[in-house]
């Protein structure tokens, strides 16, 4: 099983997208500074998981919200959760 996940910065505007096996595991080397591109921007919070058959499947949809349209889609994920916050 693959995933295909987004991080977003707690501090920056900042979204990640990548491919894992393990996403807990990733989030965590994100957030402990393993990952040389997303350490100035920690912490993170995982923000979209997807899960897939093969690292194919995963790697169509890393590429779509890589994209425009995909990074728009993000987002706007990250405003509906502002949104839900703000409601609590």
């Amino acid at each position: 099983m693959f995933y295909t996940y987004a991080i977003s910065s707690l501090e920056r505007n900042y979204i990640y997208v990548g491919i894992t096996s393990n996403t807990e595991r990733r989030l965590n080397e994100h957030n402990s500074g393993k990952n040389k591109t997303t350490r100035p921007y920690r912490p993170f919070e995982l923000i979209f998981e997807k899960d897939f058959q093969t690292r194919a499947e995963a790697r169509i949809e890393e590429i779509k919200l890589k994209s425009g349209f995909g990074k728009e889609f993000l987002r706007s994920l990250i405003q509906n959760q502002k949104k839900q916050h703000t409601k609590d």
